[in-house]
């Protein structure tokens, strides 16, 4: 297993606000997600929702390897396309969450100062919403929700290894801490993106199945 922990960032003295700021509300928001399971089904982007413009309400039965699965749908207190955005800033489990986030400390602030605080987020968040319409346009018709960070956190990274090529990684592997390219580390994630999000079912608390795409149209 390899697990990544630092990058060349030695130069970079000043903190990464944004990034540090984007890594604190995920966190709480998928918190808040455990607290309140209600609180995933109201604010996670589910495709058949955003294409047909209708805020689905009640339970949705959908199948899977492990047989059919029951999700609830309950009304958002905002427009459905706000759903894009909140979506990208919740969780399908605390696995999903803690992958996402290391690469988002280890990667993001590299690219945080060299595009600039504003510059940064304002990246981050079109990554996350290209992404989001990118798995709409796979599965229009789909009522199982969408979320997670991962087309955003897709984007910092293609950044980073367009502005870094050359970075090296610390990582653990096999109780040593080795460097290897950068350039391995992100191909590693995406593969990781690709053959454990798409399509898979997780769990959030107490609610229904929930489907979180990789995003890698990021």
């Amino acid at each position: 297993m390899l697990f990544p922990i630092s990058d060349d960032d030695r130069d970079l003295m000043s903190p990464a606000w944004v990034s540090i700021s984007l890594l604190v509300a995920n966190v709480l928001v998928f918190l808040y997600q455990l607290a309140d399971p209600a609180f995933t089904a109201g604010f996670s982007a589910i495709p058949q929702e955003i294409t047909e413009n209708v805020d689905l309400v009640g339970t949705a039965v959908v199948n899977s390897p492990h047989g059919a699965i029951e999700i609830p749908q309950a009304p958002g207190p905002w427009p459905i396309q706000f759903t894009l955005l909140t979506a990208m800033f919740m969780h399908g489990g605390w696995a999903h969450l803690g992958g996402n986030m290391l690469y988002l400390w280890i990667f993001g602030d590299n690219v945080e100062h060299r595009f600039g605080g504003l510059k940064f987020l304002g990246f981050y968040l079109i990554s996350g919403l290209a992404a989001s319409f990118a798995q709409i346009a796979l599965a229009p018709d789909s009522v199982i929700p969408t979320l997670g960070a991962s087309g955003a956190i897709s984007g910092v990274l293609g950044a980073y290894l367009v502005l870094f090529p050359r970075n090296q990684v610390m990582a653990v592997f096999l109780f040593r801490i080795i460097s290897i390219p950068a350039v391995f580390v992100l191909g590693l994630w995406a593969a990781m993106q690709i053959f454990s999000g798409v399509g898979s079912l997780g769990s959030v608390g107490t609610t229904g199945g929930v489907a979180y795409a990789a995003h890698v149209g990021g």
